[in-house]
Formats: structure tokens, sequence, C-alpha cells
């Protein structure tokens, strides 16, 4: 257990992880009054209206995140995430009045998604780097993982207490205690001992902005294995990672449920991700083989999840597909955080967020399409087959391209064994997998 939370005997990560906690769970409440705010209130049961709210709040990180990045790079993170923090909570509450005061009307939702998603573009890459600067090296796996946790801690909380809120006041007030709950992380913010705050290499500022753009693209096309990441991320995020959507379109469609157990459908997700989150606290270093596993065994176990007969054998298939997402998610974010020049960490994370986010507009109008014409659990299977055939085309592609051998045991330890046939040459390799060492053997996770 010790292992698990170790990161929290740094003062300035222990009070960001608490004041993260409240603002998490406010987050997830606006998620779940968001989307049935539009199925239920502004719209009639409408799968593609919800799919476009989502697409709206996910295409600013197609546009702003590589900039996002560059300024992650070059300014101090705490104050950028400040500003950010606060503009969320104002969007929140703005929204929050219209409902309560009976004036939201879907338009509104579309135009305030879009600034939140704009705010979000540049709050993310600022977040994921300013973590490093909160904990030394050693300790960054596992203050990624406990992030994690905390964002699937108030998983747990969020959405039922949302559903709670909205079957008892209505979904305005779930806005306006999110946009409240932000004041906890600038808070948090403010009580920071800078002085124990690790400096974090800046970009050079006299480069233009756009010049390390292009470097940080350059970059990463020098590292396949950041090119693997990225395309097994933005595949499953697209067309499998949009529970809010799915399940609200389960809950009312398939089961003819209410906000209330639409919202705990989110809070048992929520346990398999939790779990998922806090094994991945436990783990010294993930590795790409992590990320493509984990996507096959996401692709299986949502497609095991959208055939279950009833409503509560769905909620508990969905804890399998929680522990499944939350793993590939946080092993691919660790893996990068860990195997990246601090330098370009900023510009690597923000373009990860636009493929993960940004391929989220694609896909959710597509989702929502098949759940309108071919129903609720053809919604989740094309997710499902998605994340199965990328996970195999990855494994295939890496195998050819790293030439390394795979051994699966189920009497010996370490069950699984990855043998290289010759020491690592290839940059991208060399630089961010180590594992390339003739021998080098690794447990499954």
């Amino acid at each position: 257990m010790t292992q698990t939370f170790a990161s929290l005997r740094f003062f300035n990560y222990r009070v960001w992880f608490a004041a993260a906690l409240v603002a998490n769970i406010g987050t997830w409440m606006q998620r779940v009054a968001q989307d049935w705010l539009v199925l239920t209130e502004l719209s009639d049961n409408s799968g593609v209206a919800v799919g476009i709210v989502t697409a709206l709040q996910f295409v600013p990180a197609l546009l702003f995140s590589p900039y996002a990045g560059v300024i992650a790079d070059r300014v101090d993170n705490r104050k950028l995430l400040m500003w950010t923090q606060s503009l969320q909570g104002v969007l929140a509450v703005l929204l929050g009045g219209l409902v309560i005061s009976g004036r939201a009307e879907l338009w509104h939702v579309y135009v305030l998604a879009f600034a939140l998603g704009s705010v979000s573009a540049f709050d993310g890459p600022a977040r994921m780097t300013f973590v490093a600067a909160m904990v030394p090296q050693d300790s960054l796996a596992n203050a990624v993982g406990l992030n994690s946790a905390s964002f699937n801690a108030a998983r747990l909380i969020g959405p039922g207490l949302a559903g709670l809120l909205i079957a008892a006041v209505g979904s305005g007030w779930a806005f306006v205690l999110n946009g409240v709950s932000f004041a906890a992380v600038i808070v948090a913010m403010s009580f920071m001992r800078t002085s124990e705050l690790r400096p974090l290499p800046r970009a050079d500022r006299s480069k233009g902005g756009l010049r390390q753009m292009r470097e940080g693209v350059g970059y990463i096309r020098r590292r396949t294995d950041i090119l693997v990441i990225m395309a097994v991320a933005g595949v499953v995020s697209a067309l499998g990672l949009n529970f809010q959507l799915t399940s609200a379109l389960m809950a009312t469609a398939e089961f003819g449920k209410g906000a209330g157990e639409y919202g705990i459908l989110g809070s048992v997700l929520a346990i398999g991700s939790l779990t998922g989150a806090l094994l991945a606290a436990r783990r010294k270093r993930p590795r790409v083989r992590l990320v493509i596993g984990a996507a096959f065994a996401f692709g299986v176990t949502s497609g095991v999840m959208a055939l279950m007969p009833t409503f509560w054998s769905y909620a508990a298939a969905s804890i399998l597909v929680g522990l499944c997402s939350l793993t590939m998610l946080t092993a691919a974010n660790t893996t990068l955080q860990m195997s990246v020049d601090p330098a370009m960490r900023g510009r690597v994370m923000s373009i990860y967020q636009m493929v993960l986010l940004g391929s989220t507009p694609i896909g959710s109008p597509l989702v929502g399409w098949i759940g309108e014409h071919w129903g609720a659990r053809w919604s989740i299977g094309v997710g499902s087959i998605a994340a199965v055939l990328i996970a195999v085309a990855a494994a295939w592609w890496t195998k050819r391209r790293w030439e390394y051998d795979v051994r699966y045991s189920l009497t010996e330890r370490p069950h699984l064994q990855v043998r290289y046939h010759a020491p690592v040459t290839r940059g991208a390799v060399r630089e961010g997998l180590r594992t390339g060492e003739a021998g080098e053997r690794a447990a499954a996770a």
C-alpha cells in the first residue's frame, strides 16, 4: 500500500491530489448532467445531438493542442493552470445559470462546450507536464497512476451524485457545483511550496512558436514507439471510449431506465477504472506492449459488455471494460512522459492529447449515428471491433519492425517473455523503450 501511494509523501503533490479529487468529482457531474440535459431536455433522445456536443467539446484539441504544447514548454505551468481552471469554472457556472433560469437552448450547450474544450486544450498539456515539477523522476510513474486514481475515484462519486441531483433539483445545479469545485485547485496551487517545485527545462522563447511546433512533430516522427502508442490510443478513443454517449443510449433505449440508473453505470465503470489506476501506480515502468495488450483486452471485454441481456449484467461487465481502458491510457501517458526529452514533454503530450481527445469529434457523431440507426448495442460493438483490429495490427507491425520474439508460459514467472534478436540500434526504440537489450524479460501486467 505504501508503494501505491508513494508520491503522497511530497507536500505539493498531496495538496494537488486532494484538490484534483474535488475538481474531478465536479467534472464527472458535469459530464453526466450535460449528456442528460441534451438527450432528454433539449432533444428527443437524440444520440446525434449528444455526439455533436461531445465533438464540439473535443474538437479544440485538434485546433489548439500543438500550440498549447509550445506554451506548456515555455511558461510557468502552475500559473497557467490557475488561469485555465478559473476559466473552466466560469463557463460551468454560466451554463448552470442558463439551465436553472430555464433559458438554456441546444445552441447554448454547443457554444459553451466548444469554449470549455478550447480552455481544456491549453489546460491538458500544462497539467500533464506539471506532475514532473511536483515529484522526482523516479516517482513520476506513481504520480501519473495516482492522478488517474483520483480521476476515477471521482468517477465513482460524480456520476451517481449527478444522477441524484438531476432527479432531485434538475441538471443545472450539477453545472454550478462543478464550477465551484475548480476553486479547490486554484486555492491548492496558491498554497504550494514553490521552493520545493522542481524546475523543468524550458523551450527557447527566441524561436517562433510555429518552428517549435514543427520541432515537436519532427521529434515524434523519429520515435516509432510514440507513433504506435498514438495510433492505438487514437483509434480506441475515437470509437471505443464514448462511455457517456453509449451508456446514455443503453440506459434509455435498451433498458428503459432513468437518470439515476444512468449515473450508476458511470460509477460502476469507475470501479474497474480505479482498480486499473491503483495497479498502474504500483508499476515501475510500463511498456508499449502493455498499451497494445490492454487495447486488445478492452476490445474483447467491451464486446462482451455489449451483449449483456440485462441492465445489471451490463453494469457488472463494465467493470472489466473500465480496468482495461484505464490500463491502456495510463500506460500510454506514463510511457510517453518517462521516455521523452523533458524539454519536449509539453509538445509531445499536447500532440498525444490532440490524438486522444481530437479523435472524439470524429468518432462520437459516428457512434451516435450507429446507435440511432443500428441500435445501442452496435454503438459499443463498433468500438470493440476497432480496438481488437488496431491492437492486432500494432502487435504485427512492432514485431516486424523491432525484431523480437514472444514466449508465454502459464507455469513460469514472468509469464510473458520478450526477447530481442540484437541490441537495439534504431533511434526510436533506443530513445523510448530501452527494451532492446538481449535477454530482457518482463512480466505481463
